[in-house]
């Protein structure tokens, strides 16, 4: 079988080289995804005896992409380097004098692409990298959620950033290095004389950073405890490196900077051991004097004899009111989750209403009196 129209010149490649760039790239359009999978499951086999108490699935549907950009970058480049026209056109000429001598620099369009596709490589890897990153978190977060620290909840997220910009970080110098061809080492001496400047643009957010090491070190609340800072009050989420999430009781996201976390006055509600609770209960002034301190008795005895409230209630009587005659009512409730204390706080002012009712008192409410004073006589009828 003759194949010599293999030789054959096309828009200045053979037709050899064109098929081999479109079965290529046919190639990678069908299988990307096969190698993509294949190639996942085997870095599994690296890292799967790391994370073997989770599925297997996990790690490679967090790889699965990045390994299919990756495949087919490298899929794609080896097509284009199977033609020669017009990729060894100069794009651009330099001609410099040196020393009387004439250097001549020519850029052509190959290499335009190989510093392309090499870009792209370098961002495939590290995205790689980074997915490998999110998998170890992934296990640690899972290990630690076993343990009754929380700690560890709060520790592994942070260490997860710390890890990822500092992946980060490097692929930029990488990049720098390698496709742009710029002497790493002096431009980060570069920065160092310019870190000042540098540092007193960043003052707020090095603080913030700062912040989340002081909050780590001094540890005044974790990832799960319910706090009250600057007027928010929610239960801690998350401790970044800029700044901290709290779920307030509206199921609201507040964003709180670190410097604020550690600059405030922080209440951390889950460290103490009850929620106090002070109310006043305002009777009615026709209200016998015994009906009122059987009222307190009563509420008093109910409160202490309740499962989830100190013993050490107290009812008085406070203050003649407006209207009212004036019970304060003090008490602790043992801390709990936000949402049975609500239940415990609700269930012991409906038996409070009960106690009222039941001894023969009433609940005031503002009342005025109106007293009509007449400067003058009222005038007979029939008199002007």
């Amino acid at each position: 079988m003759d194949f010599s129209f293999l030789n054959k010149i096309v828009w200045g490649n053979s037709v050899k080289s064109i098929l081999l760039f479109a079965g290529i790239i046919l190639l990678c359009i069908l299988l990307k995804k096969v190698f993509s999978r294949l190639l996942s499951r085997l870095l599994l086999v690296l890292f799967g005896r790391f994370g073997k108490e989770l599925n297997a699935e996990v790690f490679v549907d967090m790889l699965v992409k990045p390994v299919e950009f990756f495949i087919s970058l490298w899929l794609i480049y080896l097509a284009v380097n199977q033609l020669n026209y017009p990729l060894n056109e100069s794009i651009y000429t330099r001609k410099t004098i040196v020393d009387k001598i004439e250097i001549i620099k020519t850029i052509t369009i190959i290499q335009v692409v190989d510093k392309l596709f090499l870009l792209l490589m370098i961002i495939a890897l590290f995205w790689i990298a980074l997915r490998i990153i999110d998998f170890i978190a992934h296990v640690f977060a899972y290990r630690a959620s076993l343990t009754e620290s929380k700690e560890d909840d709060q520790l592994v997220p942070f260490v997860k950033e710390l890890v990822k910009i500092t992946t980060v970080t490097i692929g930029f110098f990488v990049m720098l290095g390698y496709v742009f061809e710029i002497n790493v080492l002096t431009l980060i001496t570069g920065l160092g004389i310019g870190g000042i400047a540098i540092a007193l643009a960043a003052k707020e957010s090095l603080e913030n950073l700062l912040g989340s090491f002081t909050i780590f070190v001094d540890k005044p609340f974790v990832v799960g405890d319910f706090v009250k800072v600057n007027g928010v009050e929610g239960t801690v989420e998350k401790v970044g490196f800029r700044s901290t999430r709290i779920r307030t009781a509206e199921k609201s996201l507040v964003t709180m900077p670190n410097k604020k976390m550690i600059d405030t006055p922080l209440e951390n509600m889950t460290v103490r051991n009850y929620r106090r609770i002070k109310f006043n209960i305002g009777l009615t002034y026709n209200t016998p004097v015994e009906d009122i301190r059987a009222i307190a008795d009563k509420i008093t005895e109910y409160i202490n004899s309740h499962t989830q409230t100190s013993d050490d209630a107290i009812v008085t009587f406070e203050n003649f009111g407006t209207s009212s005659l004036d019970l304060q009512v003090l008490y602790y409730i043992e801390m709990m989750d936000y949402n049975p204390y609500l239940k415990v706080k609700e269930e012991i002012n409906f038996k409070i209403i009960e106690i009222v009712q039941q001894s023969q008192g009433d609940f005031a409410f503002p009342t005025q009196t109106v007293i009509h004073q007449y400067t003058n006589p009222p005038v007979e009828p029939g008199k002007a």
